[in-house]
C-alpha cells in the first residue's frame, strides 16, 4: 500500500471511529493497530510496546500530572472564587468591567493550571449568571468567557505544549518564554474588543452600581496577590533557570497547598478529592497521548514525513505559503479532533519541515499552539463549547453558544496571522532568557 492509500485510510478511519463514539486513545491506537498488522503482520504489536514505553518515560511529561495536581488544588481551595469576586469588586463600576474581570481572571487560571476546563467551568459557574442577572449582552457573556477560558492552552504552563516540547525535542522553557507575547497580545485585544463594544453599545456591558469598602479593596487585592505570587513561584524559576518544568511542577503544587491553607481549606478530604481528580484527568491525557503516539508513530515509520517533505519540495511554494498551508489544515482537523490528538499527531510531521525551510521550532510550536486555541473553540467538535454547555445556566442553548464565538475567533485568526508575519514576537524573549 503506497503512503498516499495510506494517509488516506487512516483519516478516513478517523472519522470513522469518532463518529462511533469510540474512546479517543483507543479508537487512534486500535485504527493504527489494525492497519499496522494488515501491513507488517504479527510483528506489528512491537509498536504498542515502544510507543507506550517511550512516551510515559518521558520526563517532561511527568509535569503534567503535577501542574494538574496544582490546578485541582487551586480550584477546590476556592481561590478561583475567590479571585472572580476580587473581579467583581475592582473592575465592576467599568462598563464591561465583570467581563474584563474574566478575561484577567482566566488568564491567571490558565497560568496556573494549563488546560481549559478549569477556566471556564469556575467562570461559567461563578462568573456568568451574576453577568446575565445584570443585563449583560448574552452573546459578549458567552463569548468572553469560552475564549478567555482556552487562554490556558497558550499561557504557560499549557499541557498541549508541554506534549509539543516532548514530541519535538523544544526546550519547554523557550516555549513558555515565546508564549508570553502572543497570549499577551490575545488578551489585550480581547481587553480591546470589549471595551469597544461596550462604548458602541453600552448595554452590551453594564456597569454596576457598587461602592466596595476599604476592606473589600484589600481582600481583593490579597486574593489577586496570592494568585501572581504562585505564577512567579512557577514560570519564574523556569524562565530564570532554576527549575526544570517537572520541578516547577511540584513548586506549584505545594504553593497551591499553602494557599489552600492560607484559605482554611487544606485538609484530608481536600487533598483526596484533588488527588483523585487529578489522577482522572492525567489517566485520560495519557490514553490519548499514548493511543496518539501510536497513531502517529506508525504513519510515520510508513513513509509520511518523507511525503510531506517531498510535497514540500514538488509544490513550488514559497516557505511561508507551506507554513500557512499547515495552519489551514490543522484548522481544519480541528473541527473534528482533539487538540493534544493535532499536537502529537502534527507536531512530528509538520516541526522537521519547518525547521527545514529555516524557521525557528520555537517559532512554529506557538503558532500550532495557538491554532489549537481555534480549535478547542470550532464546532462541531471544540471542547470549550460542550464545557461551558455544562457549566451554564439550563436557559442557555448550543444555538446561543455557536453565535457567540464569531469575534473572538476573528481575534484569534488575527492573533495568528501576525504571530505568522513576525515571528520576534516569539522569538525575542527566549533569545533574551536563554542565550
Amino acid at each position: 500500500m503506497s503512503i498516499e492509500t495510506l494517509t488516506a485510510v487512516l483519516f478516513l478511519g478517523v472519522l470513522v471511529v469518532f463518529s462511533l463514539g469510540t474512546p479517543v486513545g483507543f479508537g487512534l491506537g486500535g485504527l493504527a493497530m489494525l492497519v499496522a498488522v494488515f501491513s507488517w503482520g504479527p510483528q506489528a504489536f512491537k509498536l504498542i510496546a515502544t510507543s507506550t514505553l517511550n512516551t510515559v518515560t518521558s520526563f517532561i511529561i511527568l509535569s503534567i500530572p503535577l501542574f494538574i495536581f496544582m490546578g485541582q488544588l487551586l480550584v477546590k481551595s476556592g481561590l478561583g472564587e475567590a479571585m472572580f469576586r476580587a473581579a467583581h469588586v475592582l473592575a465592576g463600576r467599568i462598563r464591561g468591567g465583570l467581563a474584563l474581570g474574566v478575561i484577567a481572571v482566566c488568564s491567571l487560571i490558565g497560568a496556573m493550571v494549563g488546560i481549559i476546563g478549569a477556566g471556564i467551568m469556575t467562570a461559567g459557574t461563578i462568573a456568568l449568571p451574576p453577568m446575565l442577572a445584570r443585563g449583560y449582552d448574552r452573546r459578549l457573556a458567552l463569548g468572553v468567557i469560552m475564549a478567555a477560558g482556552s487562554l490556558g492552552i497558550l499561557i504557560p504552563p499549557s499541557v498541549p505544549m508541554i506534549i509539543f516540547g516532548a514530541a519535538t525535542n523544544t526546550s519547554i522553557g523557550r516555549l513558555f518564554a515565546g508564549a508570553l507575547g502572543p497570549a499577551l497580545l490575545m488578551v489585550v485585544l480581547f481587553a480591546a474588543y470589549v471595551l469597544m463594544l461596550c462604548r458602541l453599545r453600552p448595554e452590551a456591558g453594564p456597569a454596576i452600581d457598587l461602592r466596595p469598602t476599604l476592606g473589600d479593596r484589600l481582600v481583593a487585592a490579597r486574593d489577586g496577590g496570592f494568585a501572581f505570587l504562585l505564577i512567579l513561584a512557577v514560570l519564574g524559576s523556569i524562565l530564570g533557570g532554576l527549575a526544570t518544568p517537572t520541578e516547577a511542577g511540584a513548586v506549584g503544587a505545594l504553593g497551591a497547598a499553602l494557599v489552600a491553607a492560607v484559605y482554611g481549606r487544606f485538609s484530608p478530604g481536600l487533598l483526596t478529592a484533588a488527588s483523585l481528580e487529578a489522577g482522572r484527568l492525567t489517566t485520560v491525557i495519557m490514553w490519548i497521548v499514548v493511543g496518539a503516539a501510536v497513531f502517529s508513530n506508525f504513519h510515520l515509520l510508513m513513509g509520511a514525513g518523507r511525503l510531506l517533505k517531498s510535497f514540500t519540495a514538488d509544490s513550488g511554494l514559497p516557505p511561508w505559503a507551506i507554513i500557512l498551508a499547515m495552519q489551514v489544515s490543522m484548522v481544519a482537523l480541528g473541527l473534528i479532533i482533539d487538540e493534544m490528538i493535532i499536537v502529537i499527531v502534527c507536531a512530528p510531521l509538520y516541526t522537521p519541515v519547518a525547521v527545514a525551510l529555516g524557521y525557528d521550532p520555537v517559532w512554529f510550536g506557538i503558532l500550532m499552539i495557538i491554532n489549537m486555541t481555534i480549535a478547542v473553540q470550532t464546532p462541531p467538535y471544540g471542547f470549550a463549547l460542550f464545557y461551558l454547555k455544562a457549566a451554564a445556566p439550563p436557559d442557555v442553548t448550543m444555538a446561543d453558544i455557536y453565535r457567540s464565538i464569531a469575534p473572538f475567533l476573528a481575534i484569534k485568526v488575527v492573533v495568528l496571522l501576525t504571530v505568522m508575519a513576525f515571528p520576534a514576537i516569539v522569538t525575542w524573549l527566549p533569545g533574551v532568557l536563554f542565550r
